[in-house]
């Protein structure tokens, strides 16, 4: 599925768009819901108490680097091929993930396994609630594993991964770095989840809170719109832009509204906010 005249895949679908091909054998449909530890939810149980029919359980903090020190942490090709595996997804699927949080997990979902070269990866745009708007039948209990054989993954993409170096070649050199968290956090005003990570936010970036992207109903913004407010955080159209939060996950929805307007060249700081107050902590007492 292609966005008219772009050649680029259409990564928002609606209900009724996935209702329509719920049952088509190569829909692949997941819940990667994922809550902030401090909530008290519990994903997999919400999942087994009501999920879209079909839909298997995807675990988001599963799927991160099991050997980063980092949460989240963009996996090897192994891991996520496994991870991939278990749920049904692979490349030639077309593969619709939802959530019950706020698009920030499915966005993150979408652009790990985009990264890797999965080539039809759409996001169901409102998730869980939108579904549950227009009427469609919900299921229960859980749903097992599969026990597919991994593929082979090549590498990811690196044009769409951001390490360190590279975001503070990008600081240093005034490239447009835009920061997902609220502007509490990004004015130091206010605590990180993560204990032990000090507030504050990247010399030179600029702060656009996700949730600015996102209209009443949990759904992404209209086109117009959202060019309107990328181009006010100061999006320009063939400028790079690396999108950063605080541990790679809400940036991702900033990625995902960059390329749904057809930005060519969009990357995410995968260690965000928590590896860059810790890297330059180390480099200040150094």
């Amino acid at each position: 599925m292609t966005q008219a005249g772009t050649g680029m895949t259409q990564i928002l679908v609606d209900a009724r768009w996935l209702a329509a091909r719920l049952d088509a054998p190569d829909v692949c449909v997941l819940d990667v819901s994922w809550h902030q530890p401090a909530t008290g939810r519990n994903a997999r149980a919400e999942f087994e108490r009501a999920h879209i029919p079909g839909a298997r359980f995807f675990d988001l903090a599963g799927a991160a680097d099991p050997d980063a020190r980092l949460s989240h942490t963009l996996p090897g090709p192994n891991h996520l091929a496994a991870c991939a595996a278990a749920v049904g997804a692979r490349r030639d699927r077309r593969i619709v993930l939802y959530d019950s949080a706020g698009l920030a997990p499915s966005a993150r979902v979408w652009w790990m396994l985009s990264t890797y070269g999965f080539r039809e990866v759409h996001v169901l745009d409102g998730g869980l609630a939108a579904w549950e708007r227009a009427g469609f039948p919900l299921a229960q209990g859980p749903v097992a594993d599969l026990r597919e054989a991994p593929e082979q993954l090549s590498p990811p993409n690196p044009k769409r991964v951001a390490d360190f170096a590279r975001v503070k070649q990008a600081a240093q050199e005034g490239q447009l770095i835009l920061d997902a968290r609220s502007a509490a956090r990004y004015r130091g005003e206010a605590p990180e989840p993560l204990a032990g990570i000090r507030s504050g936010h990247i010399p030179g970036s600029r702060n656009l809170p996700y949730q600015e992207l996102l209209a009443g109903d949990g759904t992404l913004l209209p086109i117009s719109l959202l060019r309107q407010r990328l181009q006010a955080a100061g999006v320009t159209k063939e400028a790079p832009v690396v999108c950063s939060c605080g541990s790679g996950v809400t940036a991702c929805v900033l990625a995902l509204a960059l390329e749904s307007i057809g930005h060519p060249d969009v990357a995410v700081y995968d260690g965000s906010w928590s590896e860059w107050a810790q890297r330059t902590s180390l480099e200040q007492t150094a």
